[in-house]
């Protein structure tokens, strides 16, 4: 949609292009070629075959510019797309001029001390029943733990995309936005209770040319809540000369 500058936008997990469009209207209004891609596993999109990392998402938005002859873009990412983004915008950075990252993943949470206990007597347990031979009580025991303790994420996914999951979110990206080469903002806001703001001064700091910009009483979606404010920041953004 539209016919502008190229904007390449990705949602979080759970999510699809749906939840991009209201943004995507607003920059299309400004000039802007928005390019929305359903990830593997969520809209439209099939699962992959097997198990995904967040680098085989990367490879993924690669090879669609690679199809749609787009040589360089401008970057949105929200949550799940934010961790792509700092892929892309380390090991990436000819490919895209810009990134704007809405409450982005990507700093590793570390869980609470009882939950970390707990967790671990867990594995202890069923690596105990495992070594006895009794494959049926560890298995019934993992079921009983995930149904109790996992996340509605986790819940819902299937068995490819709950191991896709698991790979993810055990993947601090730190290292990779120190090495983020190009222009980059951060869009946060204040109440968000899945990357919580702290996770957003910690990205600004790391990455070289980052800005975070809050929006107050916002939560995990602060693009949804403010579209206008951040279709504005973004054009501004990319009409700045480059380095």
């Amino acid at each position: 949609m539209g016919d502008g500058a190229p904007v390449l936008m990705i949602h979080g997990w759970g999510a699809s292009i749906e939840l991009l469009q209201p943004l995507a209207d607003r920059l299309s209004r400004l000039g802007y070629q928005c390019h929305l891609i359903d990830l593997p596993g969520f809209g439209e999109s099939d699962e992959p075959p097997a198990p995904f990392s967040i680098f085989d998402y990367a490879a993924f938005c690669l090879a669609y510019l690679d199809r749609q002859h787009l040589s360089e873009i401008h970057y949105f990412g929200h949550s799940l797309g934010g961790r792509i983004g700092l892929i892309l915008g380390s090991d990436h950075s000819n490919r895209i001029r810009n990134l704007v990252l809405s409450n982005s993943a990507g700093i590793k949470i570390e869980a609470a001390l009882h939950t970390r206990i707990r967790l671990a007597a867990y594995k202890s347990l069923r690596r105990g029943l495992e070594g006895l031979g009794a494959q049926s009580a560890a298995a019934s025991l993992r079921g009983i733990y995930n149904r109790r303790f996992g996340s509605d994420d986790y819940q819902n996914a299937s068995p490819v995309m709950r191991q896709t999951l698991i790979n993810i979110v055990n993947e601090d990206l730190l290292d990779q936005a120190k090495r983020v080469a190009i222009p980059t903002i951060l869009f946060w806001g204040d109440n968000d209770q899945e990357t919580p703001l702290w996770t957003g001064e910690k990205l600004e700091a790391a990455i070289p040319d980052a800005a975070l910009i809050v929006h107050k009483g916002a939560g995990h979606y602060a693009y949804l809540d403010a579209p206008d404010r951040i279709a504005g920041i973004m054009a501004a953004l990319f009409q700045c000369p480059q380095p």
